[in-house]
């Protein structure tokens, strides 16, 4: 991936961590920090399908599930949307109508598309990666607190630094001449998945997720905290990146490192309080006691 991308190392790690946790990302950051160019990336190192949806006000559910429609000899025939796919991108999410945003979490949810009363799953493995603007600008609205509980992440996308623009634009003059190599498959992944669900949690580790996430509820520059769901995609996460870097038990600092991810879309800032979710996030990790 480095062959298209300039830096980023967070951002990508917490991508993979988002396939092998078996989850699903939201990607935020303004238009042209390379969101887009990082899940293509990210579906060619991997032997998937990938397909990419852009978001608009007049998005339909059927546009990204599928329809069904009637064939020459009037029998009913399901044609199958690009949600059907390995890794899937959203782009500008935020951007659809609510009707659409709701219809896709669901699906993510169950991971099936359900079509007269036929059940069709999705592809194993599959990952959706949604980016949206954190402006309202242009017809965006942020995508609701109760909608964006369903990611398993929330990856912000910031500028790149001086450096990494350098590298950037040696990176987009040479282009031709990269070619990302495939270097794992998608049985590989599911497999991967597979054992992340054995990575151990200590009940040490346990305490500390319990704590966060309270801590999020008690916060008097919170209005709303992070619901279960934070706990859930904690364990998830620290156990497939335990996985990834050849440990057997998750830690504490993987909670640490995904505090900001697992939590900052799961929580509501007062308007007055003066400080960002992020500030939130970073002062509970600073002052929990471990």
């Amino acid at each position: 991936m480095k062959k298209h991308i300039a830096g980023k190392e967070d951002t990508i790690e917490l991508m993979f961590i988002t396939i092998v946790a078996n989850g699903h990302a939201l990607l935020e950051g303004v238009p042209g920090v390379a969101k887009t160019t990082m899940c293509k990336a990210m579906a060619e190192t991997i032997q998937a399908d990938f397909k990419r949806v852009q978001g608009t006000p007049d998005l339909i559910p059927s546009d990204i599930i599928g329809q069904t429609y009637l064939d020459d000899e009037n029998k009913v025939q399901f044609k199958k949307g690009p949600i059907f796919t390995n890794i899937l991108l959203v782009d500008e999410l935020n951007r659809s109508p609510p009707k659409t945003m709701s219809a896709f979490l669901e699906t993510l949810e169950e991971r099936q598309v359900t079509v007269g009363g036929v059940d069709m799953p999705l592809p194993k493995p599959f990952t959706a990666f949604a980016t949206q603007n954190p402006l309202k600008i242009e017809g965006t609205e942020q995508l609701p607190k109760v909608l964006a509980d369903r990611f398993l992440v929330k990856i912000d996308v910031d500028y790149p630094r001086m450096e990494e623009e350098e590298e950037m634009i040696r990176i987009k003059e040479r282009e031709e001449q990269q070619i990302v190599k495939k270097i794992i498959a998608t049985n590989d992944i599911v497999e991967m998945q597979e054992k992340a669900k054995s990575v151990v949690l200590s009940n040490e580790v346990v305490d500390y997720i319990a704590k966060v996430v309270d801590a999020t509820r008690t916060d008097i520059h919170a209005v709303m905290g992070a619901s279960p769901r934070a706990d859930l995609a904690f364990m998830r996460a620290s156990k497939a990146r335990a996985l990834i870097q050849g440990r057997s038990e998750a830690s504490i600092e993987d909670i640490k490192f995904l505090a900001r991810s697992v939590l900052s879309h799961r929580i509501a800032v007062r308007s007055t309080g003066g400080i960002g979710v992020h500030g939130i996030i970073d002062g509970i990790i600073a002052t929990l006691k471990q």
